[in-house]
């Protein structure tokens, strides 16, 4: 007469399937947290709408780097748009829309208005304070006697967050030299987004009254470099 010997493994506690659920849950939270679409987060974080799905499903787990950049880049947008200050997506988003409404206008604007805000996230360190868009707020506090908020340096994350593209070519290549110049001027790492990626192609965009040749005599080097070509005192201030 034969035994049998069977292995029984030990019963399972659920810490695998609570983990996964806080992790998840984490995530989601990140996602409500920046202000974006689930897409558009992604984007900012620099991967693909079904690699961050399969995340929110469970189905994948993201590495740490993964989950504690999301809270970074989600509290840096969250951040900003409470101060009513621009981010890199907030700028493309709104750059598509007026070029969508056919209003090229507006869409300098607001790419400009972007800019100056970089600009402002990235001399905070010098002191460099906006005025409380939120009394609410609960840091940091306002500077007493003057009703300015400093702005963290973590806020400027918000401008390493991946814009999604504003649906042109020229304009994202456009909104990327900036960005990396002005990083480059302040002394800071560019984003990865706005590394230097010339245009297989010129673009010059419609001028009202210089020609083509002065443009292009008129655009800084660091335009000219990627293949922009947009005369300097058109982009003094938005």
């Amino acid at each position: 007469m034969s035994s049998t010997t069977s292995s029984t493994a030990p019963p399972s506690t659920g810490t695998e399937d609570r983990d996964t659920t806080a992790v998840v849950e984490s995530l989601r939270t990140a996602v409500a947290t920046s202000g974006l679409t689930q897409a558009a987060f992604a984007t900012a974080l620099g991967t693909s709408g079904p690699r961050l799905s399969s995340y929110l499903r469970g189905t994948v787990s993201p590495s740490a780097r993964t989950l504690l950049r999301a809270h970074r880049l989600a509290g840096a947008l969250s951040g900003v748009r409470a101060l009513g200050l621009m981010s890199a997506p907030a700028t493309a988003a709104a750059v598509r829309r007026h070029l969508r409404q056919g209003d090229e206008p507006w869409a300098w604007r607001a790419l400009l208005q972007g800019r100056d805000h970089l600009r402002l996230l990235l001399q905070q360190s010098s002191d460099t304070a906006v005025p409380a868009a939120d009394p609410l707020l609960p840091r940091p506090l306002p500077t007493p006697g003057t009703g300015l908020v400093p702005v963290a340096p973590v806020l400027l994350d918000a401008w390493e967050a991946a814009p999604a593209s504003t649906s042109h070519p020229g304009w994202d290549a456009l909104l990327a030299a900036c960005a990396a110049h002005e990083h480059e001027a302040a002394g800071h790492e560019v984003p990865a987004w706005a590394a230097p990626q010339p245009l297989p192609e010129p673009w010059l965009p419609p001028h009202p009254f210089l020609s083509p040749e002065r443009v292009r005599a008129q655009t800084p080097p660091w335009l000219q470099r990627v293949n922009v070509f947009v005369p300097r005192r058109d982009l003094i201030t938005a």
